[in-house]
C-alpha cells in the first residue's frame, strides 16, 4: 500500500484508482483499500465517490482514519457556496 500512496501524493491518482480497483476485487473487505481509494478520488475532485469510498471504511473499520477524512470532506462541502460562482 505505501506504494500507492505514493501514487496518490504524485497526483498519479489513475494509476492509483486502477490498482486498487483491482486489489479490492480480489480483498472486498480490505479497509485500507476503499480508504485510500477514497483519498484518491477526493484528490480529482470526484467527492461522491471518495465519500462513497470513505463510508465503505468506516463500515469495515470504524476506527479507520476514513471517519476524519469523511468528516472533514463534509465539512468542506457544506460550506462550499455555490451561488457565489454564479454572478
Amino acid at each position: 500500500m505505501d506504494y500507492i500512496k505514493q501514487l496518490i501524493s504524485e497526483g498519479k491518482t489513475d494509476t492509483a484508482i486502477r490498482l486498487l480497483n483491482e486489489f479490492i476485487e480480489k480483498n472486498q473487505s480490505a479497509d485500507e483499500a476503499y480508504y485510500l481509494r477514497g483519498n484518491a478520488y477526493r484528490k480529482t475532485g470526484n467527492f461522491k465517490e471518495a465519500l462513497t469510498n470513505y463510508l465503505t471504511t468506516i463500515e469495515l473499520n470504524p476506527d479507520s482514519p476514513a471517519v476524519e477524512a469523511h468528516h472533514m470532506l463534509m465539512d468542506i462541502l457544506n460550506f462550499y457556496n455555490k451561488d457565489m460562482f454564479n454572478h
